[in-house]
């Protein structure tokens, strides 16, 4: 029997593998297939060194690799996007359940998959309610102001495993001073390691694949073997902590990691838990959204393809969920690893539901291999993945195009890096709304005139216009709203205040798509107080679903003046002067 046409539409836009693997193809499973060989081969060691980040276990890294991917390959909406642990949301998750003040890594643990359980359900929600839109408060420059500063923040955190001591704090001043204070316990052989691993990973970056190339191999194996660089560096160094026993030498391993599936897990339902976590959450599953879907959308573009911003909620929701049910924590799309995915040839998210496969298998048998591995390559591995992130000329940026701009940014990273970053965070919302209010709070108003022989109003200060002493033409360049209608209040009544005969004030309002009540009301007292000094109110352009909406007022029935189609229209109706072209 089959599914009516809009149930079966509506079926396959809240289960996106129902529209794309219909045109599944064996030259679409290969592509698929070697993308995730290559993104599984960097995702291994990324995940561990993740976990590591987020205080956690290793092991909890490679189950929050596995089923969440499954997950997003059926609900989510990009064929490219790699989810998984990334930078910012582990260091995010360690701050978070670092400020419980739990003692047990049991409870520690118990915490972040109750973390991810508490963001997934926040995520799948606003997918459902389709709140996506909310995201698009956080302005782009604050929110690059808070990953730059987020990425000095984790590459100075895994200082203390590249020294091989002990460290704390979760802002720069509280590291750098318990770095400092340690100093002198610094293991010169774990130093080496860590400090060998950087290097090598940064020359793996930028030399190898030209190597590779120069010595005959093909582009594809050359790129694999480039991407394969983190999982040598961690077979090299291994090897070497075994061979010469350089744990009883004091160098730092992970230890045993246990072997097998992912385990079932179920997040505590500890109200104080929760309340205590809530607002992490809430910033997880903000920042998370916003990195994840500003990736698929720039990776879906280069192949003029589209995604649906709140079922990317949803997917990133149930990808959380399905981490907090198999033993991970807080998963989102990451940036590197989502090009890698798309640079490979990934044509659909089945991509990532084999790397999920992949994760599998190495969980199932690699872990024992992973006994000797030293913290300082996960640590190695973690610097040279986030410090891509830090990209300070924002600053120059933001300060040559816009200072409040610039002001936002610096308040951002200072906050993140001298405070921590839940408050750097915290900040960057705050500041993105408010930068928002401020900016259309003080709409921009221009007095304009008409362009000599053509219908064009423009600015007065700007161009050689025609106007009429009797005539206030102004420009409202903003809806109206509660946030700036008194700002136009006070704009017409200033500019009313002078010697000028003035007989009619235009409003043209070609550039306002909403008037709201308080808007309205500030409307209405300006007609009234016009209307006292003899001064007509008329409005020009008026949209259409504007013009409902004050169709439904009696604002329109009091109006003192007309409500024209065009501005033009206006100023030849109401106009006296000889200098205004009326045949035009």
């Amino acid at each position: 029997m089959k599914l009516p046409r809009l149930s079966r539409a509506a079926f396959e836009r809240h289960l996106p593998i129902l529209t794309w693997s219909r045109s599944y193809t064996r030259d679409t499973l290969t592509s698929d297939a070697v993308a995730a060989v290559i993104v599984t081969i960097m995702l291994i060691p990324q995940s561990l060194a993740y976990a590591l980040l987020a205080g956690l276990p290793p092991e909890m890294g490679l189950y929050a690799s596995i089923l969440p991917l499954v997950a997003y390959a059926i609900f989510g909406t990009s064929r490219a996007l790699a989810v998984g642990p990334v930078a910012v949301v582990s260091l995010m998750t360690a701050a978070a359940v670092g400020n419980l003040g739990l003692q047990s890594p049991a409870e520690y643990a118990a915490a972040a998959i109750t973390l991810a359980f508490i963001s997934g359900v926040m995520l799948t929600l606003m997918g459902v309610l389709r709140l996506g839109f909310l995201a698009n408060f956080l302005s782009h420059p604050v929110i690059a102001g808070f990953i730059t500063a987020s990425g000095v923040l984790i590459a100075t955190s895994q200082l203390k495993h590249i020294f091989g001591i002990s460290a704390h704090g979760h802002a720069l001043p509280e590291i750098i001073s318990s770095l400092m204070a340690s100093q002198h316990l610094t293991n010169p052989i774990t130093l080496f390691i860590g400090l060998s691993t950087v290097a090598f990973l940064f020359w793996v970056r930028k030399g190898l694949k030209p190597l590779l190339l120069g010595l005959g191999l093909k582009p594809r194996l050359a790129d694999i073997l480039a991407k394969a660089g983190p999982v040598g560096a961690v077979a090299v160094t291994t090897l070497a902590v075994w061979v010469f026993d350089l744990e009883n030498k004091g160098v730092a391993i992970v230890g045993e990691v246990p072997m097998g599936l992912p385990p079932l897990t179920a997040p505590s339902l500890n109200p104080e838990l929760w309340g205590q976590l809530f607002m992490s959450a809430v910033l997880i599953s903000i920042i998370g959204f916003v990195e994840s879907v500003s990736v698929a959308q720039t990776l879906a573009a280069k192949k003029r393809q589209r995604i649906t911003p709140d079922q990317e909620l949803v997917g990133l929701g149930t990808s959380n969920i399905a981490a907090a049910m198999t033993g991970g924590y807080p998963v989102t799309g990451g940036f590197a690893r989502s090009v890698v995915n798309f640079d490979a040839g990934a044509e659909t998210p089945a991509a990532g539901a084999f790397t999920a496969i992949g994760i599998l298998l190495a969980a199932l048998l690699l872990t024992p291999l992973l006994y000797f591995l030293p913290k300082a390559t996960l640590a190695a591995t973690i610097i040279v993945a986030v410090l891509s992130l830090v990209d300070f000329s924002i600053l120059k940026r933001a300060w040559g195009y816009s200072v409040v701009d610039f002001a936002a940014v610096a308040a951002t990273i200072v906050l993140t890096l001298g405070v921590g970053v839940e408050m750097g965070v915290s900040a960057g919302v705050v500041l993105s709304v408010g930068l928002f209010l401020y900016k259309t709070s003080r709409p921009h108003v221009a007095e304009v005139g008409l362009v000599p022989g053509t219908q064009h109003f423009r600015n007065i200060l700007r161009h050689e216009v025609l106007t009429d002493p009797f005539i206030v033409s102004l420009r409202i360049d903003e809806s109206l709203y509660f946030a700036n209608a008194r700002y136009l209040e006070d704009y017409v009544y200033n500019r009313i205040a002078c010697d000028e005969p003035i007989r009619h004030v235009i409003l043209m309002c070609s550039a306002v798509n909403e008037i709201d009540m308080s808007a309205l009301e500030s409307l209405e007292a300006i007609n009234t107080r016009l209307q006292d000094l003899g001064i007509s109110l008329h409005l020009s352009e008026v949209k259409g679903p504007v013009m409902d909406r004050l169709k439904r007022s009696h604002f329109l029935d009091e109006l003192s003046g007309q409500v024209f189609l065009s501005q033009y229209d206006a100023m030849r109706s109401l106009s006296n002067s000889p200098h205004i072209d009326r045949a035009n």
